[in-house]
């Protein structure tokens, strides 16, 4: 997949860190915080996260790597006329 969507997102987000709270807000709503948990909780969630007392943050970078490792491109349909 074109991974320029996803550098744009981390070109315009104000922080080197994204909280688990803030998910959605960084990925435009493709995930959201409970769903990053379940997948961290299975051992599939973005790499290099971290505490910082009670808040889970992950490296912008991490994570806007990751979610585009986890995106497909969807091939355009072509109409077919008869």
């Amino acid at each position: 997949m074109d991974g320029s969507i996803f550098q744009e997102m981390l070109a315009k987000w104000r922080s080197a860190v994204v909280a688990r709270t803030e998910i959605s807000v960084f990925s435009g709503g493709m995930m959201k915080e409970k769903y990053a948990s379940n997948l961290d909780s299975a051992g599939l969630g973005c790499p290099g996260r971290f505490r910082v007392g009670r808040k889970i943050c992950y490296p912008a970078k991490n994570l806007a790597e990751w979610l585009e490792s986890r995106s497909t491109a969807i091939p355009e349909r072509t109409r077919q006329t008869e």
